[in-house]
């Protein structure tokens, strides 16, 4: 079973709701990514998000970068939540998610791997270390790190934290 980076987009009233009641927000964001899932949306107009297992390499080159927010495994717990998948979600505030768009908007996909191959990753052991060991190119990870661009940017404009989980 592979390890998929998730991320949802909740309004300030669901965000509330969430670290509340956990459950609620496991259901919120299933229901989501199943109407997503038979219409896929752009970027910028999907409530979910996928980063496949791009998610550690993501990490990886946004750390190597100093970046200013952990956007790929969140910042905090959701309180009392259970597992999602690989362990219970983390997020994103409001304004977490609006410097994090901002940064986000200053590094282009070209930028964010200049200067890394996938050797890096690999010395790094970097999930899922046997795509790098084989020398695979990095362009899986600067079109996810595409999609984050626009996710992260429609998030912040429209006021919404960001829930972060492996699935």
């Amino acid at each position: 079973m592979s390890m998929i980076g998730q991320f949802a987009r909740v309004t300030p009233t669901e965000f509330d709701r969430a670290l509340d009641d956990p459950e609620w927000a496991y259901k919120l964001v299933v229901g989501r990514m199943e109407a997503e899932a038979g219409r896929p949306a752009e970027p910028a107009a999907a409530r979910c998000l996928d980063v496949d297992k791009a998610w550690d390499a993501l990490g990886f080159l946004l750390r190597r970068a100093a970046f200013p927010v952990e956007i790929v495994y969140g910042e905090e717990d959701v309180p009392a939540a259970d597992d999602w998948g690989y362990g219970p979600p983390r997020y994103l505030t409001a304004e977490r998610v609006r410097v994090a768009a901002e940064a986000l908007a200053e590094i282009s996909g070209a930028d964010l791997t200049a200067g890394v191959g996938p050797e890096d990753l690999a010395l790094a052991a970097v999930y899922p270390s046997i795509v790098w060991e084989r020398g695979e190119s990095l362009d899986y990870v600067r079109e996810h790190y595409d999609a984050l661009r626009p996710f992260f940017r429609a998030a912040a404009d429209q006021g919404d934290a960001v829930l972060v989980w492996l699935g």
